[in-house]
């Protein structure tokens, strides 16, 4: 999206944040993960030794990659435990079946994902959840206060001379989460391509229903929610410290105001 491959993208607020103290102007149109939906899982068979994030000093740790924002969050659930983050191993595998192989192999000893990895983790006995992330009110014992994840981001200029499109796009946005929110995760989960059941629908139910409270309802970025995430990229990300941005130029509710 920065290089203008495509016009606009979905990922973690972090990112217009970060690359707008770069003074690339990126902004989030629609702010539909409320939190982020994720957990520290780590191999059960060292649950005896790794009982805290405290007692991840020193571990191999997943993330989806490096500099994504399950790095992000693992960097601020080290930070927030006094852990100092040079002192990590951070490998990067992905998720789903590339994240179940790295704990399988060892080559983690745990990790930041989502569902349905989670459970496809605790179900079978190999993982258990260290610190949840999974719903808004875990996210904010955790980390101090909300914490936007995932939205749809584009070009502030792009933004700027398309409207009509950005509306558009967060109109479709807004539908699909009050379809959400009116239906059952069985419901929803009919609406799904097999291939995201990974042979087993059952559980991805009940891994959605898990998540449907991090969904928002209208695409508008939670109060107070970028200032947390700019606290958190500030005290506990290396590559921020130092740094500010200009909060406003990261997110507008103009087009989930009139798509409501």
């Amino acid at each position: 999206m920065v290089a203008g491959n495509v016009d606009a993208g979905s990922g973690a607020y972090s990112h217009p944040m970060e690359l707008n103290a770069l003074g690339k102007k990126i902004e989030t149109i629609c702010q539909f993960g409320i939190a982020p939906g994720e957990a520290e899982v780590i191999d059960a068979r060292k649950a005896s030794s790794i009982r805290s994030p405290a007692d991840l000093l020193g571990k191999n740790l997943g993330v989806t990659s490096i500099g994504s924002g399950t790095h992000t969050l693992t960097l601020a659930i080290l930070g927030k435990a006094g852990v100092d983050p040079t002192k990590e191993h951070f490998i990067a595998v992905g998720a789903g079946d590339t994240f179940i192989a790295g704990i399988d192999q060892q080559k983690i000893d745990g990790g930041m994902t989502t569902e349905p990895t989670i459970s496809r983790l605790v179900s079978t006995g190999k993982g258990k959840i260290l610190v949840s992330l999974m719903t808004p009110t875990d996210t904010r014992a955790a980390l101090g206060g909300d914490y936007p994840f995932i939205g749809i981001f584009a070009k502030n200029d792009w933004v700027n001379s398309n409207k009509g499109v950005a509306q558009r796009l967060v109109n479709a946005y807004v539908k699909t989460l009050k379809f959400m929110h009116s239906h059952t995760a069985a419901e929803i989960a009919d609406k799904m391509p097999p291939a995201f059941y990974a042979n087993d629908k059952a559980l991805y139910v009940a891994a959605l229903q898990n998540q449907l409270s991090i969904f928002g309802t209208d695409c508008k970025m939670p109060a107070g929610g970028p200032e947390t995430v700019m606290s958190i990229q500030q005290k506990y990300v290396p590559s921020f410290k130092g740094k500010t941005s200009n909060l406003s130029e990261t997110y507008t509710n103009e087009f989930a105001n009139k798509a409501s």
